[in-house]
């Protein structure tokens, strides 16, 4: 569980995370593991960080997934290209790292059984279970704090200056009202290029 952030605002991205892990009723916070919940990756169009929300054991996976595609094939830069991406990793999340793909019996493709947010200049992106891929105008959360998150933020958007300062009220919400949320808090910025 978590709270995991993206932002564009004033020709800035951001991305930001609490660092507390669970295991049931125990938690494991940043005094007694490096918790990070968002990570880099250089793909061909720029830097993306990828957040995620989910099983502990998707993080190992998916940077180590991300890290076998061929540069070409890493493709961060659009919605178009970020499914492409995602579609291409599927199968090697099953045949290398044994993803179990069903969710429910009536599952209308097979799942990645995972929420992720990207994060780069071309903008803020969310990819689900089934590959759904979204490009967000301004700002979204995920995992456990997100509906206080996306609380904080909106409360905020209008008075804040910075994405940078929209995340952090987004994450520091989670944190203060979400019992599987805790800091503290990882962020991340860049710039954004201009929309087309």
């Amino acid at each position: 569980m978590t709270t995991l952030v993206i932002v564009k605002k004033a020709g800035q991205v951001a991305i930001a995370a609490d660092t507390l892990v669970t295991f049931g009723d125990t938690r494991l916070g940043s005094r007694f593991e490096a918790n990070s919940k968002i990570f880099r990756v250089n793909a061909p169009a720029g830097g993306s960080y990828i957040g995620m929300a989910g099983s502990v054991a998707h993080f190992p996976v998916l940077r180590k997934a991300i890290a076998s595609l061929p540069r070409e094939q890493l493709r961060l830069g659009s919605k178009e290209e970020v499914f492409e991406t995602f579609t291409v990793l599927h199968p090697i999340l099953k045949d290398t790292f044994f993803l179990q793909t069903k969710e429910d019996d009536n599952d209308p493709y097979e799942s990645s059984q995972f929420s992720v947010v990207i994060a780069n200049a071309t903008g803020i992106y969310g990819v689900y279970s089934y590959r759904e891929i979204f490009e967000f105008k301004e700002f979204w959360g995920i995992g456990s704090g997100r509906s206080f998150a996306l609380g904080a933020m909106h409360a905020c958007w209008g008075k804040a200056k910075t994405a940078r300062e929209v995340a952090m009220a987004g994450v520091q919400a989670g944190c203060e009202f979400d019992k599987n949320s805790a800091g503290p808090v990882e962020l991340y910025t860049m710039k954004s290029k201009a929309s087309k």
